[in-house]
């Protein structure tokens, strides 16, 4: 079996999109259930969301360390 890396590197994208519509669905569906419940946690979900956010978005900035001697 010869499997390559660009077929692997093509799919990994959209199971990522699945995977986070599957989740958005999920919170809105117990949001909506459990909409009384949740009401007192939301000052800390706001709070713990920040440090996540700073965690994971730091990947996408494009901070490449390039040195004066990898340039031609």
């Amino acid at each position: 079996m010869d499997h390559s890396h660009e077929d692997h590197d093509a799919r990994w994208p959209r199971a990522r999109l699945v995977f986070a519509g599957f989740v958005i669905l999920a919170a809105i569906a117990l949001a909506f259930e459990h909409r009384l419940h949740l009401i007192p946690y939301l000052p800390w979900l706001l709070l713990l969301a920040c440090p996540l956010m700073h965690l994971f978005h730091h990947g996408g900035h494009g901070h490449r360390h390039e040195r004066a001697e990898d340039k031609p």
